[in-house]
């Protein structure tokens, strides 16, 4: 998944009603509520914008005081830790490493989102690197990214590699001079896992949390159904049935090329391929199915770059991960226990 800089999205108080009205459509996956009409439970809602887009929590409860003060509770932890590892914010953890190129001492939450980007990183033979952020700032800086030139490229995938961050502690520095890392393709999904920590944490078990197609349920709905989950069509010009994945303890995240795609036929995008420093050509967008968003996050991000077999072997290495993969082509693939 990506995070779109604050900067770029121009959210106005329009833009953001406009955002709610669709939440989640506007992102990966779609949210199927339950009976309005089921008075026994309180719905407690809250959208706002967080991380590039929009965190949509949902409780459901039979006091509603307390659940909004859980609510309330768990949007503040969310953001603290969003101040930590977001590059747009220039108090940030990642903002000072980025500028600096060290960090005396990093927080619990940092070192626990670099410890899984460095699994991820060896599990998927490097398509996951954090320490891409060089090649993303290119593309974005440039008029035509389509017309990168090579020379440009190769300069700056010298400072491209999860071996050149190093960990000492809580020291976390970069042995080459102009690295910088990103955590848009897996620090959403642990903010995401953290707020519905922070929920069950307050006695709530029946909970959604969601941002930017990032997504973890927990506990089901009210009576004992299941949360249901569309899948968004990556090309929504095309006709084709909604997918719906049912569950009541999961966490869903997509990458696909249409979030931040940097060509309009969607053949350079945000995800890339750190060894190449091009986009595949093989993915429009993949949904993977986990017991924590963090690591859907970072597996589709990673299945993005690797595509077909290898993508499916990723999954293979974890236990309870599928994938549901969308070609480019508009074929579909899916791992043998994804189900939706």
């Amino acid at each position: 998944m990506g995070t779109i800089p604050p900067n770029r999205i121009g959210m106005n108080r329009r833009t953001f009603l406009q955002i709610i009205a669709v939440a989640g459509a506007a992102g990966s996956l779609r949210f199927f509520p339950w009976d309005p009409t089921d008075t026994a439970y309180h719905v407690v809602r809250k959208s706002q914008p967080m991380m590039g887009t929009v965190l949509n929590l949902i409780v459901c409860s039979r006091d509603r005081d307390q659940a909004e003060m859980a609510v309330t509770a768990t949007t503040q932890r969310m953001l603290a830790i969003e101040n930590k590892l977001s590059r747009f914010r220039n108090a940030s953890e990642v903002a000072e490493l980025n500028r600096t190129g060290t960090l005396a001492r990093a927080s619990d939450e940092l070192l626990a989102v670099l410890d899984l980007a460095d699994l991820i990183h060896k599990k998927s033979a490097g398509a996951f690197d954090i320490t891409v952020l060089p090649l993303l700032d290119l593309y974005q800086q440039e008029t035509h990214p389509l017309m990168v030139r090579q020379a440009l490229l190769e300069e700056r995938e010298r400072l491209v590699g999860q071996q050149h961050l190093q960990i000492h502690g809580r020291q976390v520095k970069f042995s080459e001079t102009g690295m910088g890392i990103t955590l848009d393709g897996i620090g959403k999904g642990y903010i995401v896992d953290a707020g519905t920590t922070s929920l069950l944490n307050h006695g709530f078990e029946q909970v959604y949390v969601e941002a930017g197609g990032d997504l973890l349920v927990k506990g089901g709905k009210p009576h004992g159904a299941p949360w249901k989950i569309g899948i968004r069509n990556p090309r929504p010009q095309t006709t084709r049935e909604l997918i719906i994945i049912e569950a009541d303890n999961l966490a869903v995240a997509t990458s696909g090329d249409y979030f931040q795609p940097f060509s309009p036929d969607f053949s350079l995008h945000h995800i890339l391929n750190p060894r190449t420093g091009r986009s595949s050509k093989e993915l429009a967008s993949c949904t993977v199915t986990a017991p924590t968003t963090a690591l859907a996050d970072a597996l589709a991000t990673a299945c993005m770059v690797l595509g077909g077999d290898d993508a499916v072997d990723l999954l293979g290495e974890f236990s309870d991960c599928e994938g549901y993969f969308v070609g480019k082509d508009l074929r579909i693939r899916k791992t043998r226990g994804f189900t939706g």
